[in-house]
């Protein structure tokens, strides 16, 4: 369906219907800046039917975000109070300003591409109710410090979106996620915090020790998911370390790691999760997904009698999964370290391949070559090792007859 059949079927519609009844009102559409004036008719008939979901999705695909039509927030309040309680606006620009004062039952802000002028941690304030809060590929805000607090706010989702800051006031924040560059991230009050994901877009070394060390809120996590950039090419940066025991409450963690090195068996900084892991001392589950670019060959016989790093005892750790796992050297030590250190470890299960819902089945052309050329390597590591810690140690896509190895000491 063309854009001028498009809106000529919404206008025919709208211009049928009595506005009663509606729940949701909800418009897909690649609406052009000279077309504001269609959009400015259906955000009335939204905010006149009292409609309490409303979603725009009005693409970006071709032409500039700059040429972005505008979304006059101040007509869903033009009715003297808001009865919207979830607003989800894509390809948009908007303006919050102080006349916009009646959003107090919205629960729900989704923002998806979407250019912002005006005082938008002040339109946050006046949403006393907001529960969710989604921030993606944004531009507009540079700071996004927001003094008043935020009380019923349980979600907060910032992504690809260039802010400098990030300080929030939120006491019921249950589920925080940020995904971009390396800025100071101050979330007051989070007790509650129980799911925190933090993705860094930066090949900066000091990418993965800043997801554990520079965001002292996301202490009382329970499940913490981190994606980070590791490249032994630049210069390392030395932080503070968090203190032993910090994450007292952590379960379950996920790390998602590419490594960028010169060569494959090289010292980088994928060992510096030993250290971190002895930042959480009641961890029970460990997911690790390794992908790693080298300028060198894809794959490296593993170093004989490789030792891990000094690693702390650890009394909860049951489960252990390594994706990507192609027996480098740091790969290896880590692996050992974990093995001689996990007190109670149940099983360790390691993936040659690539996790193609992370990664792609052929995104660098490894997966093919895995089964003829590493997996027989990895297994035999597996085997040696197995029998040296004396724990089970699963390889995925191994042959039936040597793909759990178990030995007693």
């Amino acid at each position: 369906i063309t854009r001028a059949k498009f809106i000529e079927t919404v206008n025919s519609v709208i211009q049928q219907h009595s506005g009663i009844g509606i729940n949701k009102f909800s418009i897909s559409c690649d609406l052009h800046k000279e077309d504001s004036h269609h959009l400015d008719r259906w955000i009335r008939f939204a905010a006149s039917s009292k409609a309490k979901i409303i979603d725009f999705d009005l693409k970006l695909f071709d032409y500039p975000v700059e040429e972005a039509p505008h979304f006059p927030l101040e007509a869903l309040d033009a009715q003297g109070s808001s009865f919207v309680q979830s607003l989800s606006l894509a390809g948009a620009s908007i303006k919050p300003s102080s006349g916009i004062c009646r959003f107090t039952v919205l629960r729900r802000l989704v923002l998806n591409s979407v250019q912002i002028f005006g005082d938008f941690p002040g339109l946050l304030a006046k949403c006393s109710r907001l529960e969710d809060l989604e921030i993606i590929r944004c531009s507009g805000v540079d700071d996004l410090i927001v003094p008043h607090k935020l009380d019923k706010l349980q979600k907060l989702l910032i992504a690809r979106t260039d802010v400098q800051m990030v300080v929030i006031h939120a006491a019921d924040l249950a589920h925080f996620e940020y995904e971009g560059r390396l800025i100071p991230i101050v979330l007051h009050g989070c007790s509650k915090l129980e799911k925190a994901t933090i993705a860094f877009d930066t090949t900066n070394p000091s990418a993965l020790a800043h997801a554990f060390n520079v965001i002292p809120s996301i202490s009382p996590v329970k499940i913490l998911i981190v994606r980070a950039i590791i490249s032994t090419y630049a210069q390392s940066l030395e932080l503070p370390l968090r203190p032993q025991g910090m994450f007292m409450h952590l379960r379950h963690m996920t790390c998602q790691i590419v490594v960028y090195c010169r060569e494959l068996n090289e010292d980088n900084g994928l060992l510096q999760l030993a250290h971190w892991l002895d930042t959480a001392p009641q961890l029970e589950t460990l997911d690790l997904h390794m992908l790693y670019l080298s300028s060198g060959a894809f794959f490296s016989a593993e170093v004989a009698g490789a030792e891990g790093p000094c690693m702390c005892r650890h009394d909860h750790l049951k489960t252990v999964f390594m994706g990507g796992f192609q027996c480098y050297k740091s790969q290896i030590e880590l692996a050992c370290s974990i093995l001689g250190n996990a007190s109670v470890l149940e099983q360790l299960t390691i993936e040659p391949r690539l996790t193609e819902a992370l990664w792609g089945e052929d995104d660098y052309g490894q997966n093919r070559d895995i089964e003829s050329r590493i997996l027989p390597g990895v297994c035999e590591w597996a085997q040696r090792t197995s029998k040296r810690f004396g724990k089970v140690i699963t390889v995925l896509d191994a042959p039936l007859n040597i793909c759990s190895m178990q030995h007693s000491v």
